[in-house]
């Protein structure tokens, strides 16, 4: 049995999807471009071939002022739009029954990270948090998984990833770290061996 289990958060974990999208939205309000539409928005959060600071905010990378903007819309809205996907905190308990280790890694920011994982009080399950601002590359480039393995101390071959899109699936492979897709997040890349239920991420987590 593997003993650390990684997630991603956004589409994974959480379902945030109302939240990004608008906070993206103020964004480019902020900067003078018109809003782009929910699915044009969605698409593109797990598409590995795109910039995503180019494609929302015409900027080759991201700015402060972008996260001090994305964070304020996040700050003053996420407890009225983000939820967790359903039976995600008994999987959690679950896991951790089991004996697993569990960690994040999300391209999201520290600042909103934290207070998501906080509103949703499922931050005290992680024994490793690692998120996009903290790493010199994000996802799909393995260093968050990199560094997720440093913090706790797990090899490789006793880890597996959990992610709902391309970026995470690249990331997997670039780390060479076992991966599990599941079918609710917000990609629309779909892997036959996706999971479709938690009960179901749950067996093939414990039996990886």
């Amino acid at each position: 049995m593997k003993k650390l289990a990684i997630f991603d958060m956004d589409g994974t974990l959480v379902d945030s999807s109302i939240t990004l999208v608008n906070a993206i939205n103020y964004v480019r309000k902020n900067l003078k471009l018109p809003p782009m539409a929910e699915e044009d928005i969605l698409s593109k959060l797990n598409d590995h071939s795109v910039n995503p600071s180019e494609y929302f905010y015409n900027s080759p990378n991201f700015k402060a002022e972008h996260e001090v903007w994305f964070s304020k819309y996040y700050r003053e809205n996420h407890d009225k739009e983000i939820r967790l996907y359903r039976g995600v905190r008994e999987l959690l308990e679950r896991l951790k029954k089991k004996g697993f280790t569990l960690a994040v890694a999300t391209n999201a920011h520290r600042n909103s990270t934290s207070q998501a994982l906080h509103h949703l009080d499922i931050g005290h399950f992680f024994d490793s948090i690692v998120c996009g601002d903290e790493v010199r590359y994000s996802k799909p480039y393995p260093h968050m998984l990199e560094k997720v393995l440093y913090e706790t101390k797990i090899d490789r071959e006793d880890a597996i990833f959990i992610g709902d899109g391309e970026r995470d699936l690249e990331a997997s492979k670039r780390a060479n770290i076992d991966y599990i897709m599941v079918h609710w997040g917000f990609s629309d890349y779909r892997d036959e061996e996706a999971v479709s239920s938690v009960e179901e991420l749950y067996n093939r987590i414990v039996e990886a």
